[in-house]
């Protein structure tokens, strides 16, 4: 079995320490450096080159963004950031997602050991999941750890099976996780000003959401913003669910709302895309497009197959264009799914829903 190659780079010798014994821990992963600063990694580098790096931020004499952007523009390679959990930290973190990143692991500036400790089954995901992302077409090492999760039931329970009355009121609803950052961009930028209601669903910790929404918001026509209770659900306004919450789409009367809760995770993820579609099977059915892309992992398969039995258009992103394709390929599995599209191809399918009016 090919033991995935890792490269630690932070200036904090306590992370580096605790991350390589994490990752060296696991049978599949092995640590070959871990550096202070970017320079001193590239010239580790030199040597052996990683399957995938784990990049701080800010650091001495290279910070972090400007490391990752030399890396994605000479040798792509798949980079997992660990930010400290701070709002100024999000706003950086959004732009090394834009810039490549895959995935984001959060750390404090207290209690920084325990809290690696306690979230290493995150940094282990993250790895394997960067390890198999498109950026350099890298074959998967190993499976990754299954643990046990809930379903989207823990939260609500499953739609009737009534038909929802057809309206001229659409919601799109987007699930996506690893390289959803950049697969979004592409997607919501390319929209118009008026487009149909959009919910979302990306695989995010607490505080970056906010930060992510707001970049999405800053270049796209339509609004974007990060969810909060009771927000409307209209044409023009795509709703980005908050990290650390669910969120689940309401029908009051005629109008479209979200409900933003708390609870368990839900295939190991809080927000869940399950628990998205499934609000949405139950309360749009055939008025709904729902649409799943690029990500690791299940979630979201079985939410999309219940709104495509509820009447709903369904689209899968396709592999080529997937940074990893688990999530739709899951969906495509289980038949949830009625389209299979390129990237460039999802932001026709939402603008159809509008032209069903």
């Amino acid at each position: 079995m090919k033991r995935i190659r890792v490269m630690v780079v932070d200036d904090s010798a306590v992370v580096r320490q605790v991350v390589t014994g994490l990752l060296e821990s696991e049978p599949d992963i092995t640590v070959i450096g871990a550096a202070a600063d970017p320079l001193l990694a590239l010239t580790r580098m030199k040597d052996e080159w990683p399957d995938v790096i784990v990049l701080d931020i800010e650091m001495p004499r290279m910070d972090g963004l400007t490391f990752l952007r030399k890396i994605m523009g000479e040798r792509p390679t798949p980079v997992v950031i660990c930010s400290t959990l701070t709002e100024k930290g999000a706003q950086t973190t959004i732009e090394a997602m834009a810039a490549g990143a895959v995935a984001v692991i959060t750390k404090p500036k207290l209690g920084l050991k325990q809290y690696l400790k306690d979230t290493s089954d995150d940094l282990v995901n993250a790895v394997r999941a960067a390890a198999r992302a498109n950026v350099r077409h890298i074959t998967p090492g190993s499976a990754p750890v299954v643990v046990e999760k809930y379903s989207a039931s823990v939260i609500l329970p499953p739609a009737s099976g009534d038909a929802m009355t057809r309206t001229t009121e659409r919601v799109v609803a987007i699930g996506t996780s690893t390289g959803g950052t950049q697969a979004l961009e592409v997607v919501l930028a390319g929209l118009p000003r008026v487009s149909p209601g959009i919910v979302v669903v990306q695989h995010m910790p607490e505080k970056f959401t906010a930060a992510f929404a707001a970049r999405l918001d800053s270049i796209c026509r339509l609004e974007v913003r990060e969810a909060q209770h009771n927000d409307r659900v209209i044409p023009g306004r795509a709703l980005i669910a908050p990290g650390g919450r669910h969120m689940l789409l309401r029908r009051h009367g005629a109008q479209y709302l979200v409900e933003v809760v708390d609870g368990p995770l839900v295939n190991r993820h809080r927000p869940s895309v399950d628990v998205l579609f499934r609000s949405v099977a139950k309360c749009a059915g055939a008025n709904a497009l729902g649409v799943i892309m690029t990500g690791m992992g299940d979630d979201g398969a079985t939410g999309l197959l219940e709104m495509r039995h509820a009447g709903a258009r369904t689209v899968a992103q396709d592999e080529a264009s997937c940074v990893v394709f688990g999530m739709p390929k899951e969906a495509i599995k289980r038949g949830a799914v009625a389209k299979t599209v390129p990237l460039g191809g999802i932001g026709r399918e939402i603008m159809q829903e509008l032209a069903a009016f």
